[in-house]
């Protein structure tokens, strides 16, 4: 399943390149990358919000140890 993936990217990314040039790959790296950390920073807000719902403590931060 992973190889099927992978390979299903690969011909993404070549059609990418084929059809926007070398050049714009950068600048579609980083808006990906952007996005990526969007969703995760949203995700990690959503989770500390559903959280503190369920009774638990305040809302942690990412990267912040749980308590003892």
């Amino acid at each position: 399943m992973p190889v099927d993936l992978l390979l299903v990217l690969l011909v993404i990314l070549v059609l990418v390149v084929m059809w926007r040039g070398p050049k714009t790959l950068p600048k579609l790296g980083e808006a990906l990358g952007r996005g990526v950390r969007e969703a995760r920073s949203e995700a990690s807000k959503a989770q500390g919000e559903i959280k503190s719902r369920m009774g638990g403590d305040e809302p942690t931060k990412p990267g912040d140890d749980p308590p003892a």
